[in-house]
């Protein structure tokens, strides 16, 4: 199995494909890669040689940042924006949308499941009396 940038790439996709499993690397990036490389995108990565997967690598760690390298800049960055108290810091920390997106329908998937507020008619008569 190859091993670029810290992952062990699927043998049986394409390069093209299996470099977009890398976090940070999308399908222009990975096609740049390749060129870079001079390696056939249409190649699979049970048939690189030693040589082309350590091309990658070089040209990986020298040029980019990927995996727990850019997950790590991206969480200081959110936590520069809350400790700044900016809206979008502000906006993280409550876990509300920071894009301006509205709230008071949809943004489940940041608020998460609803809480319903008050008690439903049902479930007061089913409530024993004191």
């Amino acid at each position: 199995m190859a091993r670029v940038a810290g992952m062990d790439l699927n043998k049986t996709k394409r390069l093209d494909v299996a470099l977009r499993y890398i976090y940070g690397i999308g399908p222009a990036l990975a096609s740049r890669i390749i060129e870079e490389a001079q390696i056939d995108p249409a190649k699979r990565v049970k048939d690189l040689s030693e040589e082309d997967v350590n091309k990658l690598n070089n040209i990986i760690s020298k040029n980019y940042k990927v995996e727990g390298d850019l997950r790590r800049e991206i969480q200081a960055n959110i936590r520069r924006l809350m400790d700044v108290g900016s809206y979008r810091g502000f906006r993280h920390r409550r876990n509300l949308p920071v894009r301006g997106q509205r709230t008071k329908t949809n943004a489940r998937t940041r608020r998460g499941r609803r809480k319903t507020v008050g008690a439903s008619k049902v479930a007061k008569e089913a409530a024993p009396k004191a």
